[in-house]
């Protein structure tokens, strides 16, 4: 505010924008820093390349879950369990940015409500394509189908090997993790749990 002939004079004063660099450019400054030149032939267009496909791996963050999966909810009188085994996956680990990738097997109890088989695939990959910790990966594709369908219960088992003990570290090249999130009745039922880790992990099935 400034006073002009003794009379108060309110100045509105546009924001400063603030400069965001790109992924592409802090890119160039990393490959400078570990002693390459990002304007050899090789290198010229790989920030843009790392940009594009960091972009990609992280666009879980940007699914919207809810919509894609209405209108593939359906009613329907089915209280046995379904099982969709062996989804593959690939992620980003947040501690040192290096993949982890594997398989994913779900199962639940329906409660009146079925959803449309594409769409476990889809949710999996939209917590996938985020940085991760296996662990909350592996719950929040179980508290996921659990909220969007409430069933009777959610099983949720995954497997994978990670790059940051593999290519660093500890340097293990055949080691793999295993998790589980276990909701309602496979928490709970001892024969509903084991029939679901009986199906996934009998490799003898004809899709296996």
């Amino acid at each position: 505010m400034r006073n002009i002939n003794n009379k108060a004079v309110l100045e509105v004063v546009p924001p400063q924008q603030q400069s965001e660099e790109s992924i592409s450019s802090m890119m160039r400054k990393i490959l400078e820093q570990v002693g390459e030149d990002p304007s050899r032939e090789g290198l010229i267009r790989t920030p843009d390349r790392a940009e594009k496909a960091l972009r990609f791996l992280t666009s879980g963050y940007e699914v919207d879950i809810d919509q894609f999966v209405n209108g593939a909810l359906f009613t329907h009188e089915c209280d046995e369990m379904v099982v969709v085994r062996d989804i593959e996956f690939y992620s980003m680990c947040e501690h040192h940015l290096l993949p982890f990738f594997g398989t994913v097997h779900v199962a639940y109890l329906p409660n009146e409500k079925v959803i449309g088989l594409s769409k476990i695939p889809r949710i999996v990959d939209a917590f996938a394509r985020r940085l991760q910790l296996q662990e909350r990966l592996t719950q929040q594709i179980a508290d996921t189908i659990k909220r969007v369908l409430e069933p009777s219960g959610v099983g949720v088992i995954c497997e994978a090997r990670h790059f940051c003990m593999m290519m660093r570290g500890v340097e293990k090249q055949h080691s793999g993790t295993i998790t589980s999130a276990m909701l309602g009745d496979f928490r709970d039922r001892k024969e509903t749990r084991d029939e679901f880790l009986s199906l996934v992990s009998n490799r003898n099935h004809r899709f296996a």
